[in-house]
C-alpha cells in the first residue's frame, strides 16, 4: 500500500535561488539535518541532472537518491535507490509568490519494504522533511541576499 507525506514552506528569495541549492548536492548539508553529501562519479558542488545518483548521509544512515526530473525553478523530483522502500518517489515544487518569493511543497509517495511500517514512515518523513523544507527556505534567503 502506498503512503504519502506533504510540508510547505516559503522562501522571500527567487525561485531559481532556491533551485540552485536544490541542484548542487553539495549545498544540502548547509541547509538539512545531512551530515554529508556526494555524488557517484562526479563533483556534488556541481549541477546534477537527470541520471545522477546522490548519497547521503545522516549519522550512520546512508540514502542514494537518482534524480529523475529537475524543470530548472520549477521542480525537482528524485526516486530512493536504497533505504527500507520498496518505492519512493519524492517531488519538490516550487511556485513564484506574488510580491516575491517562492512557495515550496516537497511531497513523496513512497512503500515501505516492510508490511506495517507506513504508518511510522509517514509520520517520520513529514516530520523530517518539514526541517528540510524549512532549512532549503532559510538557506535560499541567505543565498539570494
Amino acid at each position: 500500500m502506498p503512503y504519502s507525506y506533504g510540508v510547505t514552506a516559503r522562501s522571500r528569495a527567487a525561485p531559481d535561488a532556491v533551485f540552485a541549492a536544490l541542484a548542487r548536492a553539495a549545498t544540502w548539508p548547509r541547509w538539512s539535518p545531512i551530515d554529508s553529501a556526494d555524488v557517484e562519479g562526479g563533483d556534488p558542488e556541481d549541477r546534477q541532472e537527470v541520471g545522477d545518483t546522490r548519497v547521503f548521509r545522516s549519522g550512520r544512515s546512508v540514502s542514494r537518491e537518482r534524480i529523475v526530473e529537475p524543470i530548472d525553478n520549477r521542480r525537482f523530483v528524485y526516486d530512493s535507490v536504497s533505504g527500507p522502500f520498496r518505492s519512493y518517489r519524492g517531488t519538490i515544487d516550487l511556485a513564484p509568490v506574488p510580491g516575491g518569493g517562492t512557495h515550496i511543497t516537497w511531497s513523496a509517495t513512497f512503500t515501505p519494504e516492510m508490511p506495517l511500517s507506513g504508518g511510522f514512515w509517514q509520520w517520520y518523513l513529514t516530520r523530517f522533511m518539514r526541517r528540510m523544507a524549512d532549512g532549503l527556505a532559510a538557506y535560499a534567503n541567505a543565498a539570494d541576499g
